[in-house]
C-alpha cells in the first residue's frame, strides 16, 4: 500500500506529467494537450487502483457447505490488464487460477478480484503470477494452488525489440499442484494453455 504522507499531490502529479510533455518536445500550453495533465492523472487512479486494496480481504469470508466437494476449482481466462515497473507500459493478458479446497471455498469473482487488485499495480509478471498464488496459499490454506498467466509485453512490441504476436507464460504451483504431477496435469489440462486452443 502507498504512504499517502509521501503521497505527492495532484498538482504536483499534474506538473509532472506537463514535464514529460515538454520534455518529449511538445508545448503543454497547447489546446489539445491544455487538459492532458488532468486526464493522465486521472487514468493513472484507475490503473493502479490496486495499491488502495488488500487482496487478501477478498478472499477472507469463506464458504464451508459444498456438500463434500473436493475437486479441483479452476478459473480461467481471467483477463487483467496491468503495466511493467521497467518502462510503465502495458501487461495485457490472461490469469488462470486453481486451488484444491480444503474443507472451504471463496466466490469466484473473489479470485478475478485478487488477480485485478495485483494487477493494478506497477508489476513485473513473474511476480505478479507468485503474488496471486501465495495470497490464496496464505488464506484458504487449500491442499493446493496453480496460478498460469499470460501476458503480452507492450513495452517489448512498442519499442526495444518490437516483437508483436509474442505472448510470455509464467506459473506458481504450490502444494499438491508442486508435488503430485497428476494434480498439476489436470488443472494444466483444464485451462489448456496455448496458441489455438
Amino acid at each position: 500500500m502507498a504512504d499517502d504522507k509521501n503521497k505527492p499531490s495532484r498538482d504536483q502529479a499534474e506538473a509532472a506529467v506537463r514535464t514529460l510533455l515538454a520534455w518529449a518536445g511538445e508545448d503543454p500550453a497547447r489546446e489539445g494537450l491544455l487538459d492532458t495533465p488532468k486526464r493522465v492523472v486521472e487514468a493513472y487512479g484507475d490503473w493502479f487502483s490496486g495499491y488502495d486494496d488488500d487482496p487478501r480481504e477478498y478472499l477472507a469470508r469463506t464458504f464451508e457447505e459444498v456438500a463434500g466437494y473436493d475437486e479441483l476449482i479452476v478459473l480461467r481466462d481471467i483477463e487483467f490488464e496491468s503495466h511493467c515497473e521497467h518502462h510503465m507500459a502495458p501487461i495485457i493478458g490472461k490469469a488462470h487460477v486453481g486451488y484444491l479446497p480444503n474443507g472451504k471455498v471463496v466466490g469466484i469473482s473473489k479470485l478475478a478480484r485478487v488477480v485485478e487488485t495485483y494487477a493494478r499495480r506497477f508489476q513485473v509478471q513473474e511476480k505478479m503470477t507468485a503474488q496471486i498464488a501465495q495470497s490464496i496459499q496464505d488464506v484458504l490454506q487449500p491442499l493446493g494452488v496453480g496460478v498460469v498467466i499470460e501476458g503480452a509485453h507492450e513495452c517489448m512490441t512498442t519499442r526495444g525489440v518490437h516483437k508483436r504476436g509474442v505472448s510470455m507464460i509464467t506459473s506458481k504451483m504450490l502444494g499438491t499442484f508442486r508435488e503430485d504431477a497428476r494434480t498439476r496435469a489436470e488443472f494444466l489440462r483444464f485451462i489448456d494453455v496455448g496458441p489455438g486452443r
